[in-house]
């Protein structure tokens, strides 16, 4: 599990978006703080930090304030600015401190899934450590690039893609059109079309199961557990 720290000065966003954390498989809220002097002490005693969710406008300090502090600590937990500055010299500054992304508030429970998946595909690959080619660096920094929520086709239905992409991504291993209709309660025919949107956009990965005579069988896996 991805660990994480919630930072907000308010309280009920602060919950709200450990709410939108805790729906993306593989991540967990470790703690929540709604200064920045708490986000320090939460940052000094908590057992284990990977990511921290990281507000700008706090009450007694600025996010990035933080963020400066906690490198001069010698913390080296990710950061991902989620916040409503939207001034181009704060977005500067923390890419300068090392934020790997920045969400502009308000924002949707895509928005931020789609930040966290690309934090999840990062980790991954730089998990194998050694000496990286250009292509392997290039594929690095591409992590680092949320792909955006694609726009529904018409005709499909947004309940319907949502329940097909929570199947998916709660599932431990590849679903086939017809098992992803028997957990959400759609016809085999209507789980094929959302399986096949989603493969085309990126978000799920095809696969092939042979069995023993026939034409293989079509099964489908979230694409960020690749």
């Amino acid at each position: 599990m991805i660990e994480v720290l919630v930072v907000d000065d308010d309280a009920r966003v602060a919950r709200v978006n450990a709410a939108y954390v805790e729906k993306v498989p593989g991540f967990h809220v470790a703690g929540e703080a709604h200064n920045a002097a708490e986000a320090l002490h939460r940052l000094e005693t908590l057992p284990r930090l990977d990511l921290v969710l990281m507000d700008h406008y706090l009450p007694d300090d600025t996010g990035l304030a933080v963020v400066q502090e906690m490198r001069r600590r010698g913390h080296q937990t990710d950061v991902i600015m989620v916040t409503a500055a939207r001034d181009v010299s704060t977005v500067q500054a923390a890419m300068r401190h090392g934020a790997l992304q920045y969400l502009v508030k308000p924002f949707g429970f895509t928005g931020l899934r789609a930040k966290l998946e690309a934090y999840a595909t990062l980790r991954r690959t730089l998990d194998g450590g050694g000496e990286a080619e250009q292509a392997e660096v290039d594929r690095i920094f591409r992590a680092l690039s949320a792909p955006s929520e694609p726009e529904l086709p018409k005709g499909h239905s947004p309940t319907t893609a949502e329940l097909v992409r929570q199947s998916l991504m709660s599932a431990e291993g590849p679903l086939s059109a017809q098992e992803i209709a028997e957990r959400t309660g759609v016809s085999r025919q209507t789980a094929q079309r959302y399986l096949k949107l989603l493969e085309r956009t990126g978000r799920a990965r095809l696969t092939l199961k042979y069995g023993d005579a026939g034409r293989p069988e079509h099964r489908y896996v979230w694409a960020t557990r690749a």
